[in-house]
C-alpha cells in the first residue's frame, strides 16, 4: 500500500467512525481493545505455561504463543487501531 493510498484510507476511517452513531463506535473501540487485551494475555500466559510446564510435546505451546503474537501484529497494522 502506498502512503498515498494508506492517507487516504486513514482519512476515509475517521470520517466513518466522525459519523457513525456513537454507541456503534464506541462498541467497536472497546472490542477493539478487548481483542489486543486479549492477545496479549493469551500470548504471555502460553509462554509462561510452557516454560513452566517445560512442555514435552515439542514446544506446541510456544507454536501457539507465536500464532497468537502473529495475530496481534496483524491487528497493529490495522488502521483502525491508529484512529481509535
Amino acid at each position: 500500500m502506498t502512503d498515498e493510498t494508506r492517507k487516504e484510507r486513514e482519512h476515509n476511517l475517521r470520517d466513518i467512525f466522525r459519523t457513525m452513531e456513537a454507541h456503534r463506535a464506541q462498541a467497536i473501540r472497546e472490542a477493539y481493545y478487548k481483542a489486543i487485551e486479549g492477545l496479549s494475555t493469551l500470548a504471555v500466559m502460553l509462554e509462561m505455561a510452557d516454560l513452566d510446564m517445560g512442555s514435552p510435546y515439542e514446544c506446541l505451546l510456544i507454536e501457539e504463543h507465536l500464532i497468537a503474537c502473529q495475530a496481534m501484529d496483524a491487528m497493529k497494522a490495522s488502521l483502525l487501531g491508529r484512529i481509535l
